[in-house]
Parts: C-alpha cells; sequence; structure tokens
C-alpha cells in the first residue's frame, strides 16, 4: 500500500498540485473539518459512486485515523484503480501536524 504523509500532502497543496482527494469518513465525522478541496464519499458508498473516481489519476484517501481509507484503497485497487495513496494517520495526523 503507498501511503502519504501529512507533510507531503501539505507540501503538495502549497505547490497547488493537482491532487483528488477522497475522504471515507460520515457526514458528521467531515463536519468537524476536512482538507480544502476533499470529495467526501462515504466508505459505504464507494461502489456505487466509482464514477466519481478517475482511474489513473493520482487519489489520496483520507479516513480518521487511516484504517477505513485503506480498506477503500484496497477495494479501488481490485477494482483495477491505480495511482493510490493512503493518507498515514489520517485527519488525527492532519490535525496535530
Amino acid at each position: 500500500m503507498e501511503t502519504i504523509t501529512t507533510d507531503q500532502l501539505k507540501a503538495r497543496l502549497n505547490n497547488n498540485d493537482k491532487l483528488h482527494i477522497i475522504d471515507v469518513r460520515e457526514p458528521e465525522e467531515t463536519a468537524l473539518g476536512v482538507i480544502p478541496g476533499a470529495v467526501l464519499i462515504p466508505l459505504m458508498q464507494i461502489p456505487e459512486r466509482l464514477d466519481e473516481i478517475p482511474p489513473g489519476q493520482e487519489t489520496i484517501l483520507v479516513c480518521r485515523s487511516g484504517g477505513r481509507s485503506g480498506k477503500a484503497y484496497d477495494y479501488l485497487q481490485a477494482q483495477g484503480y491505480t495511482n493510490l495513496k493512503n493518507l498515514t494517520g489520517g485527519m488525527l495526523a492532519w490535525d496535530e501536524s
């Protein structure tokens, strides 16, 4: 599983890199804050919302701590998606950095 750290992600955002960030948390969790530009797709909705995830484009998956986004990573990879990254430590690490 490829990962990206919060420092690496913040540097990429500061460089205005074109990133596709998917936050797989539930709406009540995202009410506490999200990474700027992230698309909110709760984990259980990913199978029916695959058309919102561009295959081949770098996609960074985010959740609270990295567990659910890891499941999303595995699922998307099984569907043939490539160029995926999981945010190490999730939003807990993001909020601390």
